[in-house]
């Protein structure tokens, strides 16, 4: 068995660093052909792209630095629960002021191993953090002198690969649900936008619309509410309360929640009465992102409007109309007068919405309702080998499990 040995992180990478902005007052500094990194983005585990780019203007212009593919990044501050969060780069990026790259010496340091032992030390990071900055934030010389438990670098390398081996098949899984969902949406746009719904070439079209589809009222479709705005009092144990940033992707992460009481679960239940079919809408801040229920596991909402269909066949249309391209354009201009995105209950209820015939909603209804499902089974599996690889990580990291 390896002997583990207690080192220091800055002795093991050959860089450890951090980066800048370009001014948001050029707009020559942005959208080009570089990838740029923000804190924000290290929610996702590896940084296969980045949400923005940079030109080689706002490069020379900044004290943003380069790292390259293979480098491990860390959110260093951050709303929320951003600061501590770890990334590997799969592509080389530039990262701003707010991100730290780490850079191993490979002969010593495994950088996935490094990953895995950071990530599980999330909370240790933070509180470290609070201690060692006034500001809170994790700063190059703290991490520098980080200890770690190390062994020798081929029980790392076992180690990262046996951890590595779920990463990689919830990667896969979330591959193939990005593949359904784009064969749905492309058959919502073929039906719905373009108009080459099965039967078209013998449909006319009245006032530009195929014969017998309708334009409705949101609330004259599907019932239209929301959830509570008040702000129930956490609690260790209880039942999660779901926000607009709990919803990702078609689906609700329950990690970012937190809990509410029994009580306050049953109040704004019996003001929501979710059931599974409804949808789920996030109307401020990350507005536009949604999901249809499937009801697994009791939850409260706040913050979201949420959409009752009368079946699920109206909900599966509705899905994809809220996150058609079109409509999440749309979305992304409602301001109201607030600070930040927001859509309000009145204006989804009065929206007008395109409505087709009942027979070209069952047609479209038995082509995507198995791809929701379909969706739905692989992210379950995902947060299965999730909580595999969860209770593997602690065991690995502390040299109790042998390998």
């Amino acid at each position: 068995m390896s002997e583990w040995i207690d080192c220091k992180i800055g002795d093991l990478c050959s860089k450890i660093y951090s980066g800048g902005t370009p001014s948001t007052a050029h707009p020559e500094y942005w959208n080009g052909k570089y990838n740029w990194l923000s804190s924000g983005e290290t929610s996702n585990r590896y940084i296969i792209k980045t949400e923005k780019t940079i030109t080689q203007e706002g490069v020379n212009s900044s004290s943003t630095k380069l790292a390259k593919f293979g480098s491990l990044v860390i959110a260093s501050a951050g709303q929320g629960k951003t600061r501590g969060q770890v990334s590997v780069l799969k592509c080389d990026a530039y990262i701003n002021q707010s991100i730290i790259a780490l850079v191993s010496k490979p002969e010593l340091l495994d950088i996935t191993f490094l990953f895995y032992n950071m990530s599980l030390r999330y909370e240790e990071l933070r509180v470290r953090s609070d201690a060692s900055s006034t500001r809170g934030s994790i700063t190059t010389d703290m991490l520098k002198k980080l200890p770690i438990l190390l062994p020798d670098l081929t029980t790392q390398k076992i180690i990262a690969d046996i951890l590595s081996v779920y990463d990689n098949l919830i990667e896969a899984n979330n591959h193939r649900i990005e593949l359904l969902e784009k064969a749905a949406q492309e058959l919502y746009k073929e039906w719905f936008i373009r108009f080459r719904f099965p039967g078209h070439e013998k449909v006319k079209l009245e006032n530009g619309l195929p014969e017998g589809w309708q334009v409705k009222r949101m609330n004259e479709f599907c019932y239209v509410t929301d959830g509570t705005h008040d702000t129930p009092k956490p609690v260790y144990a209880g039942v999660p309360l779901i926000t607009g940033r709990c919803i990702s992707s078609g689906f609700i992460d329950f990690s970012v929640a937190y809990n509410i009481s029994e009580a306050d679960h049953k109040d704004i239940k019996k003001r929501s009465g979710l059931k599974s079919g409804d949808i789920i809408f996030s109307n401020i801040g990350t507005v536009g992102n949604c999901c249809i229920i499937d009801y697994d596991r009791e939850f409260s909402v706040k913050n979201v409007i949420i959409f009752k269909p009368k079946s699920m066949r109206d909900t599966a249309y509705l899905y994809y109309w809220m996150i058609s391209s079109t409509m999440q354009e749309i979305f992304a201009t409602q301001t109201n007068g607030a600070s930040q995105q927001f859509v309000g209950l009145t204006f989804m209820r009065r929206y007008k919405l395109l409505i087709p015939k009942d027979e070209v909603l069952d047609i479209f209804a038995d082509k995507v309702l198995p791809i929701i499902e379909q969706k739905r089974l692989l992210y379950q599996n995902n947060l299965n080998l999730m909580t595999q690889r969860d209770m593997l990580l602690p065991r690995l990291m502390s040299g109790k499990l042998g390998v």
